[in-house]
This record gives C-alpha cells, sequence and structure tokens, in this order.
C-alpha cells in the first residue's frame, strides 16, 4: 500500500532530515512510526503526501509514484497532521461539504458518511457552529471526520491522538482498526508508546533520520515494552 523505497530528504543548509529510509506498508497494516522529536517522522510524512519534495529514493501509494502520480496518490489516501489547519471562517458542515467535494462524493454518499462519523465522535449537533468556535479537540474530531469520509486507501496521521479525550481516542483506534479489515491501513507517528504497542501490528523506530528497528511489533519487542526499547536506543545515543 505505501512503500517508501531509499529515502533521503535534505533540507537547505546541507541538513540531511532522512537518509536512505526504505519502509513498506502493507494492506491490513496499522503500522506505528516512532522516534525522537526531530527524527524525521514529520520530514518522511510530508514527503509521503506530497508535501515535501525530496532529492534521492521513491515513494509509490497503491503502485503509484508520488511524484508521478500525485493527483492519482492523494486520491487514494487521507492525511492528518499534528495540529490541522482548518478554515475558521467556515461551518462544520461547509468544510466536510468541501472535503467531500474535493473526493468527489455523491450527495447521498456524503450525507450518510458524514452523519455516521460526526455522531460516533459526539459533534454532529455542532456541525452548524463556526469552526473558530469549537474547542481545539472538536477541531481535532472535525479533521479526523473530513480524513474518514472518503474511506481512504491509506490513512496517514501525525500524533494524531494529541488533544483528543479518552473517548474520542478508543473511538479513532476503533476506526483504524475497522479500515484496515477492509483492506486499508493506516500508518502514523506517535510518541505514545503504549497506544502503538497495543495498537500496531507492526512498527517502524527512527533516530537521526535513520532506520533503527522495524518489523512486526511482537519480534521487534520480544519479552521487552516499546518504552524500554526506546530508552535502550537513546542510552546508545541513537537519539538525543
Amino acid at each position: 500500500m505505501l512503500k517508501i523505497e531509499h529515502l533521503t530528504k535534505q533540507y537547505k543548509g546541507g541538513k540531511t532530515a532522512v537518509s536512505d529510509l526504505s519502509i513498506h506498508v502493507r494492506p491490513g497494516d496499522i503500522y506505528g512510526f516512532i522516534g525522537h522529536n526531530g527524527a524525521g517522522k514529520t520530514t518522511t510524512i510530508k514527503s509521503v503526501v506530497g508535501i515535501h519534495d525530496f532529492e534521492e529514493g521513491e515513494i509509490t501509494v497503491d503502485g503509484l509514484s508520488v511524484k508521478k502520480n500525485p493527483l492519482e496518490c492523494k486520491k487514494r489516501m487521507a492525511y492528518i497532521p499534528d495540529n490541522p489547519d482548518l478554515y475558521d471562517y467556515l461551518t462544520g458542515i461547509q468544510y466536510l461539504n468541501f472535503i467531500a467535494d474535493v473526493f468527489e462524493l455523491s450527495g447521498e454518499d456524503r450525507e450518510s458518511a458524514i452523519e455516521k462519523e460526526a455522531r460516533d465522535f459526539g459533534i454532529y449537533d455542532s456541525l452548524g457552529d463556526l469552526i473558530s468556535s469549537y474547542s481545539h479537540g472538536m477541531k481535532q474530531k472535525l479533521a479526523i471526520i473530513g480524513a474518514l469520509i472518503h474511506h481512504p486507501r491509506l490513512l496517514i496521521l501525525d500524533e494524531p491522538f494529541v488533544g483528543l479525550d479518552p473517548e474520542a481516542a478508543l473511538k479513532l483506534k476503533e476506526k483504524m482498526k475497522a479500515l484496515c479489515a477492509e483492506g486499508s491501513a493506516v500508518f502514523f507517528s506517535t510518541h505514545v508508546l503504549d497506544v502503538a504497542e497495543k495498537l500496531c501490528n507492526r512498527i517502524a523506530m527512527i533516530s537521526h533520520g535513520k532506520l533503527v528497528l522495524e518489523g512486526n511489533t511482537e519480534e521487534v519487542l520480544g519479552d521487552k515494552s516499546l518504552e524500554q526499547i526506546f530508552m535502550e536506543v537513546a542510552a546508545n545515543g541513537q537519539t538525543d
């Protein structure tokens, strides 16, 4: 579903943010992307979704190159950044209809999807309000709903549980599992290591732009917790 092959991304001044990174996310995977602040997680994600260009390597989504077929790739994915920028002057329903227009959802499909997701996340009765009146948590829920209504083949999230109350976090986990059960895939970064340990079937750990660990969660963990492994990597000088 998502193949990152030998990705290298450099910023002006010669700083290498990601170096020769290769990751394969298969249909059905809930794939956790772990690393310290500045490790290269967000840079990798932004390269996947087309926000950043990159110097070397190849990224494909559902077999399509993000460089050669950017629009087709975007049709297959949904992306939720760590701090979503929404249109404050729109109402919640106007924003969701805008997203539905972008992904060419029919009137019937969008109506049923919006109602279901908004009720599940508890903001259906607030969809007529301006987004500027929403709390941070409500804005996060609205962004999640916008990502889910077109049933993406690949859901990409950057620190998705920040700002969510426990009920919404549980609901998001259920949505992630349901998507993957239908053959889609989820790729997300997080600092909440116990969530990644319990939720993900595959995990990768990145440090200073380079892959440190990758594989099936059970094999990566062995008889240790993800927190223990992360701290061991830190102690060995792989992280700040």
